[in-house]
């Protein structure tokens, strides 16, 4: 064997017991290459408030990329050029809430930061275009058993990619960087971007957050974006117009090129796994690896109290999806569509009992039936799609439209419920990695939401005052990782 090769043979083989010089992983400061935002919406009178920011020095070229909520298809996406210190923000609206024609959603911003393409419809507030929300992705020759409407586009999750990081002085550079509080030349930055010369690869920095905001309901909603680290040692820079890069599109450097490793906590110690990088969307998924996810969550019968739980799964399409499968269906046990048992159109479900505890511990053992407690035959709710939505009320707080809600059988006024999503027997476990670490779970993240609705109360005085209260508590989890009859 040449020498190099034995070398890359010894560090695949301890890859599972010492440190990877390169691996992806979950950032601990909330500041990465790769930032997930786990859900939006413009239900209900809702808007989407995004901050994406960069906290360096030099500039950045990012690609973003919304996906609606049932199979995670691309409803908009644009590159982004951020200067040095930058921060970028837009909202998400509903185009008949700003009225505009169509029943779907629309992006605006007032922020100066260069974008391509630039936003086309208009002029909204300050003579600034906004652009709608596109159905391409699943009309047309690229139907997927999922609805084929506008109103798809109204919720689901988004994401943002580092390509490169811009070089000082470059024309990037000089298009892109803020003059007066405006960049000279957003014209031409994509363009300088296409020639390559001004960019190299990507380092950290990236953070984001967003905020679901009902103005006449006086509630916020208001989330941290998950940040990844070690996503790519190699700038991935593409032009608008190709839906790439992707998550999978994670990768090691230099004499490990082949492949993808990730780096991910188990019991408070570290597993490394290396992946072939044909399967480089499993190392991301490997990071969000969970058996099961925890939450709380409060009922009144009168809706005058609820919650939603989210329950995204931000690699699912590409298991799911023919159009961006690349590792089969494990973890997940169906295909997007397809006419199986215990699946359907318009769907991918995964089946996952769940226990749900009122404060003193009194517990339900939740399955998909009409009658409390269930019979012993009856099956497991299901997470059938990217995003999903679990609700602890009869209407959903959130106002989502989401088919194949999971609605849960509280216990009183409130408490803690547990997903379970370890079911071996239903697929739930990923394919092996080289170094054989077996993932147990789905990735999933996402968060609660909780409403307390008083309407109007009467201050010392008199007059009224709006007094509705909301919350945001993102998932906790645990996880479980295998190899052979052992633990990682």
């Amino acid at each position: 064997m040449k020498p190099a090769n034995l070398m890359r043979s010894i560090a695949l083989g301890l890859a599972g017991v010492v440190g990877h010089a390169h691996a992806v992983n979950l950032s601990t400061n909330g500041m990465g290459q790769v930032l997930i935002y786990p859900y939006y919406t413009v239900n209900a009178g809702q808007q989407t408030l995004v901050t994406i920011g960069n906290f360096t020095d030099v500039g950045k070229a990012v690609r973003v990329r919304f996906m609606e909520g049932y199979n995670g298809r691309s409803v908009m996406e644009f590159n982004l050029f951020l200067s040095s210190n930058d921060i970028w923000t837009a909202v998400v609206f509903k185009l008949s809430d700003g009225n505009m024609a169509g029943s779907g959603a629309g992006i605006f911003t007032n922020d100066n930061s260069c974008i391509a393409p630039h936003f086309s419809q208009g002029p909204m507030l300050n003579d600034r275009n906004y652009q709608s929300f596109l159905n391409y992705a699943y009309t047309g020759s690229q139907t997927d058993t999922g609805p084929t409407d506008d109103s798809r586009t109204n919720e689901g999750h988004f994401e943002v990619i580092a390509m490169s990081d811009i070089l000082p002085g470059s024309a990037l550079d000089r298009d892109t960087t803020h003059v007066n509080s405006v960049p000279p030349g957003c014209a031409q930055a994509e363009s300088d971007f296409e020639a390559g010369a001004s960019t190299i690869a990507p380092t950290s920095g990236l953070y984001g957050a967003a905020s679901i905001v009902n103005v006449g309901q006086g509630t916020i909603y208001a989330y941290n974006a998950e940040a990844i680290d070690g996503f790519t040692a190699i700038k991935l820079d593409t032009p608008t117009g190709i839906e790439k890069p992707t998550l999978a599109s994670a990768n090691d450097v230099g004499d490990f090129a082949g492949t993808v490793t990730s780096h991910v906590f188990i019991g408070g110690q570290p597993v490394d796994s290396v992946f072939p990088a044909s399967r480089a969307i499993d190392a991301v998924s490997s990071l969000f690896m969970v058996d099961a996810i925890y939450n709380e969550y409060v009922y009144n019968v009168n809706d005058a109290a609820g919650t939603d739980w989210i329950v995204t799964f931000p690699t699912k399409r590409f298991y799911v999806d023919g159009a961006h499968a690349t590792g089969g269906v494990a973890p997940f046990e169906h295909p997007f569509g397809a006419k199986e048992t215990g699946n359907g159109l318009g769907a991918s479900c995964a089946y996952a009992p769940y226990l749900v505890y009122d404060r003193e511990r009194n517990v339900v053992q939740g399955m998909h039936c009409n009658i409390c407690p269930c019979p012993p035959a009856a099956v497991a709710p299901g997470l059938c799609l990217e995003t999903s939505l679990v609700r602890f009320s009869d209407d959903s707080v959130l106002g989502s439209q989401l088919g194949e809600q999971v609605e849960m059988y509280p216990v009183g006024t409130g408490g803690a419920a547990r997903i379970a999503l370890d079911d071996t027997s239903l697929g739930h476990a990923m394919i092996a990695s080289t170094n054989g670490n077996v993932f147990h779970g789905l990735p999933a993240i996402g968060f609660a939401v909780t409403q307390f609705v008083n309407g109007s109360l009467s201050p010392p005085g008199g007059g009224a005052v709006l007094a509705n209260y909301s919350a945001l508590y993102r998932h906790r989890g645990t996880s479980k990782c295998t190899r052979g009859s052992g633990g990682c």
